[in-house]
Parts: structure tokens; C-alpha cells; sequence
């Protein structure tokens, strides 16, 4: 059975910075990362008009039934497909190489935290707090540096889906976490944290003898 880490946050917090990180620490030969976007719904069937109306913050644009299915068929050591999204061609693909098991699954995406199903099956919920000046300016340099967008069309991407969706659906889903982090990968100390947590349910005795991680808390799903 793999510990399935969830890291949940706005776009641009650092979810995958403290993912990497994570793996840095744990071990890169016992983690596997995985990102809830490349499960957005396949829409390369639409029309030119419904492809430009996908709002890719709500959570109806993430195939979350499969995600799902993925992430138990992980847990219990079964390999699954490798998937990636094509936002050029607005395509769901399957690569070459499957993803194999690993002790600890580490899944990052900012509705991680917001879908019911998707945070029961999480071992440990985090979720980072970053500004949104922060987030805004980390989106931008994205967008324009590595999608080739301008800065018209991720300015109005962001104040007419971007933003609301944030405050709908992500900043409300920071209440189902185990830990909030404030300032993501930067944060020494919370990242012992969780990193030794992993470590201690990857090896029970050692918990068991309180040998435990310095972050306990009750969580609610």
C-alpha cells in the first residue's frame, strides 16, 4: 500500500516546487508525482467554441472519476496509464511508459483538496498559502514564457475564471487540510514536518514506538 500525499493551492502557490522537494527528501526511487491536471477531460471532439469556453479552474473540466480509479488502482500497487494534456490540441494522451507503484504517490493540483472523492483516499492532506500578487506573477511569467500566451490573454483568463473559481472552489478547500503551509517549498519547517510523517507511516514499528512527526492534526473530510 502507497502513502498518498495530496497537495492542494491556488495556481502559481508552489505545489509542485514542494512536491519536488518532498521527493527530493523521501527519495526520488520511492516517489511518484502525479498531476491532477493531466486529467482534464479530453475536448478535442468539441468545437472551436466550446474548446475557447473551457474553464479549466472549475472542477467540472477534471475527469475525477478516473483520477480516482487511478490512484486506487495505485495504492493497492497496480500500475496505471501515464497520461498528459495537450492544451494545444485540448487532448488527453497516454504516454509510452505506464506509472508504476511506489511506497509514496504524490498528487498536486489546486482542486485536489476541493473534490470529496479525491481527499478520502489521501493519507495526508497539505495545502499552500501563497499570496495572490504572488500566484498572479508566477502565472504570468508561465503562461507568456512557456505557453506563448500574451499578457492580455492571461490577464482576462484570470480575472474571468481564474480568480472566481479560486475563491469558489480552492480557497475553501484549505479548511480539509492536515497542514496549511505558508510559503510552500520555502518553508524548512513544515517541510521536516511531512517528510518526516512519510517517513513514519512508511515504517509503522517506528511509529509505533513513538518515533512520530512533529505535525499531528485531526482532519475533517
Amino acid at each position: 500500500m502507497s502513502v498518498l500525499v495530496g497537495i492542494g493551492g491556488g495556481t502559481g502557490s508552489g505545489k509542485t516546487s514542494l512536491a519536488l522537494r518532498i521527493q527530493e527528501r523521501v527519495g526520488a526511487d520511492r516517489c511518484l508525482l502525479l498531476a491532477q491536471d493531466a486529467y482534464y477531460k479530453d475536448g478535442s471532439a468539441l468545437s472551436a467554441e466550446e474548446q475557447a469556453a473551457i474553464n479549466y479552474d472549475h472542477p467540472e473540466a477534471y475527469d475525477t472519476s478516473l483520477l480516482v480509479q487511478d490512484l486506487r488502482d495505485l495504492k493497492a500497487g497496480r500500475p496505471v496509464p501515464h497520461l498528459t494534456y495537450d492544451h494545444a490540441r485540448y487532448s488527453r494522451c497516454v504516454l509510452p511508459d505506464a506509472l508504476t507503484p511506489r511506497p509514496v504517490v504524490i498528487l498536486e493540483g489546486i482542486l485536489v483538496l476541493a473534490e470529496e472523492p479525491l481527499r478520502r483516499l489521501l493519507d495526508i492532506k497539505l495545502f499552500i498559502d501563497a499570496d495572490a500578487d504572488v500566484r498572479i506573477l508566477r502565472r504570468l511569467d508561465r503562461d507568456i514564457r512557456d505557453r506563448g500566451r500574451s499578457f492580455e490573454s492571461v490577464q482576462r483568463q484570470y480575472l474571468e475564471s481564474v480568480r472566481p473559481m479560486h475563491l469558489e472552489f480552492v480557497e475553501p478547500s484549505k479548511r480539509y487540510a492536515d497542514l496549511i503551509i505558508p510559503g510552500g517549498a520555502q518553508n524548512e519547517v513544515a517541510l521536516e514536518a511531512v517528510v518526516a510523517r512519510i517517513r513514519a507511516m512508511l515504517d509503522p514499528e517506528r511509529e509505533q514506538k513513538g518515533s512520530v512527526s512533529p505535525f499531528q492534526r485531526q482532519s475533517s473530510t
